[in-house]
């Protein structure tokens, strides 16, 4: 029997939304939200908030900023040109501290100081400890040591299970609870990639004309691992 031909699927994206409300707390992240919940009584003017990619520390910033009115940016913004400008704003959010590419420590360590002089609050996001980031200004690094700083983990089965049905119904799909299931059982446990792998089930069941079952979320998957598999080992060849 001839496979039934594939309707054009359209690309089209679903923005991730960063409100308040849209933050699901659990046991992974509770700590991190209510610190920056606790806003503005906090015990100092900068907070380190980490996490690995994918545990929402974005979406955490992206609140903060919400609130506080902060202008956001990535640490390579952070330069001796910017730092005038950035410590006008009414709080700040830089993204990304601990990547080194583009990074000027001298511009960081006097923005930080401008912002404590005028008592502005300042988020530092990044994905590793200070200790990891192989900061070689020593001031830089004592101020960062000293300031305060909460982790946000990888989120937990159970929170991946709310963030994959949030997902497919932000996309209006109705599954079965087995998808979700199956899925949260082997997904890397990222927020980031639950966005991915919904976004290609959407458009794997538009472009076959299909529910998204069991079987067809699990090849899918199984797919999308292989190709980055071959990807990988190509890169490893090149």
């Amino acid at each position: 029997m001839p496979d039934q031909p594939r309707q054009l699927a359209l690309d089209l994206p679903v923005a991730p939304r960063f409100g308040s409300e849209d933050f699901l707390v659990s046991p992974s992240n509770e700590g991190a939200y209510a610190r920056i919940e606790a806003w503005p009584d906090w015990p100092d003017r900068v907070l380190v908030l980490t996490g690995p990619p994918g545990s929402g520390k974005s979406h955490l910033a992206a609140i903060f900023a919400e609130r506080s009115g902060a202008v956001t940016v990535p640490v390579a913004a952070v330069t001796a040109e910017a730092v005038p400008e950035l410590a006008r704003a009414d709080a700040l959010v830089i993204e990304d501290a601990d990547r080194a590419d583009g990074r000027d420590e001298a511009a960081l360590f006097h923005l930080l100081n401008l912002a404590r002089e005028r008592g502005l609050s300042v988020v530092v996001t990044a994905s590793r400890p200070v200790e990891a980031w192989g900061l070689s200004v020593p001031d830089l690094r004592s101020r960062l040591r000293l300031a305060p700083g909460i982790g946000v983990a990888p989120p937990d089965e159970a929170l991946l299970k709310v963030v994959l049905v949030k997902l497919f119904l932000d996309r209006q799909l109705v599954v079965d609870t087995s998808v979700v299931d199956a899925l949260a059982l082997r997904l890397d446990r990222s927020l980031a990639r639950a966005r991915d792998v919904v976004a290609l089930l959407d458009r794997e069941g538009l472009s076959r004309r299909r529910r998204i079952t069991r079987p067809l979320a699990l090849a899918t998957l199984a797919a999308l691992e292989g190709a980055e598999e071959g990807a990988y080992d190509e890169a490893d060849n090149v």
